[in-house]
């Protein structure tokens, strides 16, 4: 007879009972450093009262009992996090840098330096213990955030002592900053000054760190950037599209050191964490023989040994706490159960350092591990009973329950939610494994034997190198990231979908309906690969025969002219490589024979690396005025990498790629104008496109001063039929250049909430005055104009026709046809062609209410809207009568109507 399957454990209901008063201590923690001493002094006498009430009551009780501990543990939380935060935005610093006086400081480093984000600046954390000011000498010790420009800065390691004169400001109050009294902006360019070195284990750390720098000098890109990062946090190799892979895949845990690596390392020891609550016992302490107090002591020098050399994170700290005391329950013989040493760790490190209350790493650390010790196992079990295998089941439980339980918080923090990020965990989980192990191991043997550290690394390179493809093909997917609202609200509105959809799952017992599961991941498969035929049935996005397409990429400009299938013409690269990245996947854009940049600002070439990454880019082509000068040699280097070669544009440049045409107008040579000189903006490269029958201006950032020289250098500047709005829809227009151009459709490239007020309202007015429609990307999302001159926004899934409006005014219009430059189908070279002859214009009116022939903007009509249709092959078009006529009623347009 067969034998019958084997039965998954039984999970044993979780030990709850430290869990109260560890979370009453973080929110009264979290809460009483913003708070004044006097309320918390208040808070902490009533509560006390309570606890005092309960135990004379109902001392036999045990909710009262339970109730009192939490009262107590929220006293003590508070009382914490009161005195951190009364020494830290108490005392002279915060009062001098309000006055922003300059000081000399005795500071002791306590993390490692590292470069700003943007600039060369160097910063470190620190903790002032002198002040030598204006009033005299004070003892004290008061946290303080260091800038330097001097690289020198970076080689400085914890617990270095230093003395520093600078100049004091107050930080921003936003996340880390809170619990930084002042900022230090060192003055000078000399070297650090060091008064006394660091300590020996600091020194010991630091060669270890290094060690396994130079181990892995050798490696393929990705995983020299990646090992140090998944081993000891070591992130300084890591590039931005990396960074921003892991981010998009919620893979980011791995590059900044978690309680993952540590129970890795402890799992060798002591065995896995899923056994501790166990008898047996396995890793190699029982394969050595080793008894249980000498097995702790090890663990415990296991523990402060990978705090030192990872730094004292909030993930490390966590995980290193429940570390200890599950070897200290181990050592004493008692039973090993993780949750109530969570819930010890999290008490204790609150009351030790009350700013891990705020700190969402920590957050989301304890958010994974609490969720790993109770939903884990159960759904791992549910998986067991349908006959899913142990191994498999176990980790699938684990992947879901953290992704569940951390994804509100991750929403809070990105606005957005990733579709990938369980699948990339799973793929990536055994890899990390194996790469932290052997990373470790190359550590340890880089200072005794190098060779072997680099032997030992090059294995550890493999699966480190497995977690950056599963990063890279994961954010690459169209659908890896789904925008969700920013903000509290984001994250309460995800928490109740989770539960929502978790309650339904139980309700209906989807475990038990195999073709209800196979669909459902069958949609969210679709909705991660999004196929273009799919999505553009369900979306509408991108639109059948697109001609020019602007991306939604915050406050910056970054447009599309369609130039055949799956190629384009960019222009500009907006401020977020990611944004335009993704932008061009929904476009299905695979080539980009040339790459126009205005003009160097930040926001229009930041987004560079997201165009090249996965493109064929042929060429780049930038305004002749390189400035400001760092941008412009960011393009530089960004396209060197890429061996994509780089030109200027010059007015009277004419090309053509298929159908799709274009002239730069703006700006003139060197030293002919000076509006072109006068500013970045002002050199923006303008263009003048024709693609299927419709003409497009791109004024770039151009402000009035080179509007005015525009108009003069071209006093036939035709009517057009599109207009990407210049710098924004800033308040900064030519009047004189609106009426000339008198645009159908107006289009504004601009981030919601900017700090700017773009658009500006008197532009918008301006341009609706003119008959133009205007859309704009921070209300209505990414904007594509077809050839019949209809406008499809992605944001809302909205329709706008903005055909010709036949006004009750006298309009001018356009009689010559403009004559293209020479056919060159398969390149962007450029021509030298002469600038087509000015357009002859004429105006015309009309008293008769009959229907009568119109060419171009020529209108005819007194006071009622009229609709304008293309009535023959022929390109005539004719004005009716219609009081109910409008823009969204034309079809058909011609290029010049």
């Amino acid at each position: 007879m067969p034998e019958p399957a084997a039965t998954p454990p039984q999970v044993p209901p979780p030990d709850l009972r430290l869990v109260g008063p560890a979370v009453a201590a973080w929110v009264a923690a979290a809460l009483a450093l913003g708070a004044s001493p006097f309320a918390v002094t208040l808070v902490c006498t009533v509560a006390l009262a309570m606890v005092a009430v309960l135990l004379a009551r109902h001392r036999t009780s045990a909710t009262a009992v339970a109730l009192a501990a939490g009262l107590l543990c929220a006293c003590a939380g508070a009382t914490a996090g009161a005195l951190a935060g009364t020494a830290v935005h108490r005392g002279p610093l915060p009062q001098l840098a309000r006055r922003a006086a300059e000081v000399t400081l005795e500071a002791t480093v306590t993390g490692d330096p590292r470069t700003a984000r943007a600039g060369s600046t160097v910063v470190l954390e620190a903790d002032a213990t002198r002040l030598d000011g204006p009033a005299g000498t004070a003892a004290l010790r008061t946290p303080v955030l260091v800038l330097a420009d001097r690289r020198s800065w970076l080689d400085l390691l914890p617990s270095t002592r230093l003395r520093l004169t600078g100049r004091l400001t107050l930080p921003t109050r936003d996340g880390s900053a809170d619990r930084i009294a002042a900022v230090v902006r060192v003055t000078g360019q000399e070297p650090p000054h060091v008064i006394a070195p660091p300590t020996a284990l600091q020194r010991a750390a630091a060669r270890l760190r290094s060690g396994l720098r130079r181990a892995t000098d050798g490696l393929a890109p990705d995983a020299r950037a990646l090992l140090p990062g998944l081993v000891v946090g070591d992130t300084s190799r890591i590039p931005a599209d990396l960074d921003d892979a892991f981010r998009a895949t919620d893979l980011t845990h791995l590059l900044a050191v978690s309680g993952g690596n540590f129970t890795i390392l402890l799992a060798l020891l002591i065995g896995p964490s899923h056994l501790s609550a166990r008898a047996e016992r396995r890793g190699l302490a029982a394969r050595l023989g080793l008894p249980l107090r000498l097995t702790a002591l090890l663990g415990g020098a296991l523990s402060l040994g990978f705090v030192v050399v990872c730094r004292p994170d909030p993930s490390v700290l966590r995980a290193a706490a429940c570390g200890l005391i599950t070897l200290l329950a181990l050592g004493t013989g008692r039973r090993r159960s993780l949750l109530p040493a969570l819930a010890t760790a999290v008490l204790l490190l609150v009351l030790f350092d009350p700013w891990l209350a705020r700190s969402y790493g920590f957050l989301l650390s304890v958010l994974a591990t609490a969720a790993l010790l109770t939903l884990a196992p159960r759904w791992s079990e549910a998986l067991q009973r349908r006959g899913m295998r142990p191994r498999l089941a176990e980790a699938l439980a684990a992947a879901g329950a953290a992704q569940a339980v951390c994804g509100p918080v991750i929403a809070l923090l990105a606005a957005q939610v990733s579709l990938v990020a369980v699948p990339c965990n799973l793929l990536s989980e055994p890899a990390v494994a194996a790469a932290t192990v052997l990373g470790f191991a190359a550590m340890a043997a880089a200072p005794v034997a190098l060779p072997a550290a680099k032997c030992l690394a090059w294995l550890a390179g493999w699966p480190a190198s497995w977690t950056a493809v599963v990063a890279r093909t994961g954010a690459a997917l169209p659908g890896a990231a789904l925008p969700w609202p920013a903000g509290w609200p984001g994250c309460l509105l995800l928490a109740a979908v989770t539960a929502a959809a978790v309650l339904a799952a139980r309700r209906m017992r989807l475990l038990r309906r195999p073709w209800v599961c196979a669909g459902l991941a069958l949609l969210l498969l679709l909705a991660v690969v999004r196929p273009a035929p799919l999505t553009r049935v369900v979306t509408g996005w991108p639109p059948s025969g697109w001609r020019l397409a602007v991306c939604d990429v915050g406050q910056g400009d970054a447009l599309v002219l369609a130039a055949g299938e799956g190629t384009a013409v960019v222009v500009d690269a907006g401020p977020d490589p990611h944004a335009v990245d993704g932008c061009l996947r929904a476009l299905q854009v695979e080539r980009v024979p040339l790459l126009l940049l205005s003009h160097f600002h930040a926001d229009h070439v930041d987004g560079l690396p997201g165009v090249l990454h996965g493109r064929a880019v042929g060429m780049i082509e930038t305004t002749p005025f390189a400035r400001p000068p760092g941008r412009a040699a960011f393009v530089r280097r960004a396209a060197a990498q890429a061996g994509v070669p780089v030109a200027e544009g010059a007015a009277g440049e004419r090309r053509r790629l298929g159908d799709l045409s274009w002239e730069v107008l703006w700006p003139p040579p060197a030293g002919t104008s000076a509006a072109a000189e006068d500013g970045p903006n002002d050199a923006s490269l303008v263009l003048l496109v024709r693609t299927a029958g419709l003409t497009l201006l791109l004024l770039g950032d151009l402000e009035p001063p080179a509007q005015q020289a525009l108009v003069e250098a071209y006093p036939g500047l035709p009517p057009v039929d599109v207009l990407k709005v210049a710098h924004h829809g800033s308040a900064h227009q030519d009047a004189q250049l609106l009426r000339a151009l008198h645009p159908r459709l107006a289009l504004i490239s601009v981030g919601a909430h900017n700090r700017y007020g773009h658009p500006a309202a008197a532009t918008v007015a301006a341009l609706k005055a003119q008959g133009a429609a205007v859309l704009r990307t921070d209300t209505d999302g990414a904007v594509a104009v077809t050839g019949s001159a209809t406008a499809v926004t992605a944001g809302r899934g909205r329709r706008r026709r903005t055909g010709a409006r036949c006004r009750g005014c006298v309009a001018c219009g356009i009689t010559d046809s403009w004559i293209p430059p020479v056919s060159m189908p398969t390149s962007a070279a450029s021509t030298s062609h002469a600038r087509p002859p000015p357009m002859r214009r004429r105006c015309a009116s009309s008293n008769s209410g009959t229907s009568s022939p119109c060419r171009s903007r020529t209108c005819r009509s007194i006071w009622e809207r009229r609709s304008c249709w293309r009535a023959r092959p022929s390109w005539r078009r004719w004005c009716r009568p219609g009081a109910g006529a409008s823009a969204t009623s034309s079809t058909a347009p011609s290029p010049t109507c």
